[in-house]
């Protein structure tokens, strides 16, 4: 039991960590996307890259620890519980957003962006829907 313990610990602490990084992501897409400064824009070119390399072992390890508790707590627990199953689909689609900022990120480096400041406010929402899903599927465990 110990060991699981130490696993979650550790698990919501990247996790929380994956979060703040992704949060701001966005916020600094807003930025770019609304600036005519060539100079601010250079500048947050680097600071969304470095922002994303920096969180992306977050979310490994985020993931890799996840996998740890699963097979922790065995097959049977892991069956039987509905909860993580929807869990583990938002983590996907989290996954995923994850991999699209990557593509916004060479967008801004490329000088091709075709997104408004608009989309990436509204963009920056689906993390906020994902981490309450999340939450509630964990702590509430409705299924």
């Amino acid at each position: 039991m110990t060991t699981i313990l130490w696993l979650k610990a550790f698990h919501v602490f990247f996790m929380v960590a994956w979060f703040a990084g992704i949060f701001y992501l966005p916020r600094l897409f807003v930025n770019h996307a609304e600036t005519n400064s060539l100079e601010v824009a250079e500048h947050l070119k680097g600071m969304e890259r470095r922002l994303l390399l920096f969180v992306t072992p977050f979310a490994l390890f985020t993931v890799i620890l996840g996998i740890a508790i699963i097979y922790q707590y065995g097959y049977s627990w892991f069956v039987a519980a509905k909860w993580l199953h929807l869990k583990i689909t938002l983590v996907i689609f989290l996954l995923a957003y994850h991999g699209y900022c990557f593509k916004v990120v060479k967008d801004f480096q490329q000088d091709k962006n075709t997104h408004s400041g608009k989309f990436y406010r509204l963009f920056n929402e689906i993390t906020v829907f994902l981490l309450l899903g999340i939450i509630i599927l964990v702590y509430v465990k409705p299924f």
